[in-house]
């Protein structure tokens, strides 16, 4: 595959280097989103994303663009769709700066592009269950019960944008993003709140995370075939999906940074197979 024939030239989110980040984060819905930063000459300067703005980092919300760009790595034509991935894997977002020899911008690369291309692959028609055995970070889930704070926590130290939300049965009752919470972080209505008697003031961080948690979950089971997972992304425009059992308990999640791992492991070792195409007659 070309990365000529999945180039993005139009409709690209492009913000001036002196938007405030509010009003950017403002045209992005997700964690994994960015938008993409030119100067007045039209010169391509760095992304803003979620991610790095207020996961990795804590900006404020009226810091300018200019003091919070973040410069992903740059994506040339001639690059491997392997190598493609692992940029994509690295950036922690879902778009990616395209390049020609002359360093001059072309446009832009999607994950979700890349992944309309996978479909079509016969290596992803694996069970789902070998792949969450391989994944290099354990489900991480958060109580239901459990306040924003400690939510919070856990994105801060696992560097993550998304959690699981179980109950003390560790049944599957939702999830919470991560960027669902940064509007509301940064919004007066939510920096204090009367109680029901209008006595004492709630603030936002001790809410329940069952009161912001979308209980709407798309889930396969283990048994599925990581290429239905990947038409649920593509189709529903997600980032993930969470694998669960019958009585509805999280076993792991396929995100798009996972399948895009299998789809690197895979080719290496195609790579490696390739060279030596007799190493299973003379191993035993």
């Amino acid at each position: 595959m070309r990365l000529l024939n999945i180039l993005k030239e139009n409709d690209i989110i492009k913000v001036s280097p002196e938007d405030h980040l509010s009003k950017v984060l403002s045209k992005l819905s997700t964690s994994h989103d960015a938008a993409f930063v030119f100067n007045d000459e039209d010169k391509y300067l760095g992304i803003v994303s979620p991610y790095f703005t207020m996961i990795k980092s804590s900006f404020p919300a009226n810091t300018k663009v200019q003091h919070c760009l973040t410069h992903t790595s740059r994506v040339h034509l001639n690059y491997p769709l392997t190598k493609v991935c692992e940029l994509f894997i690295q950036s922690k977002i879902h778009y990616l700066p395209v390049f020609d020899e002359k360093e001059i911008f072309l446009g832009i690369i999607s994950a979700r592009r890349i992944l309309s291309y996978f479909k079509d692959l016969p290596i992803f028609k694996v069970k789902i269950e070998e792949i969450i055995k391989k994944r290099w970070q354990g489900l991480i889930t958060v109580f239901e019960d459990d306040t924003i704070t400690q939510a919070i926590h856990l994105f801060k130290t696992k560097k993550i944008s998304k959690l699981i939300v179980i109950n003390h049965d560790k049944k599957l009752k939702g999830v919470l993003s991560y960027y669902d919470l940064i509007n509301l972080m940064i919004s007066p209505k939510y920096s204090s709140h009367h109680g029901e008697r209008g006595k004492e003031n709630i603030n936002f961080y001790n809410y329940r995370v069952k009161n912001f948690a979308k209980n709407y979950v798309l889930t396969l089971s283990k048994e599925k075939h990581l290429i239905e997972a990947i038409n649920l992304i593509i189709n529903k425009k997600i980032g993930s999906v969470i694998i669960a059992d019958t009585e509805r308990r999280p076993l792991g999640i396929i995100t798009t940074r996972d399948i895009f791992r299998f789809y690197i492991d895979n080719e290496k070792y195609a790579f490696i197979k390739s060279l030596n195409p007799f190493k299973k007659i003379f191993k035993g």
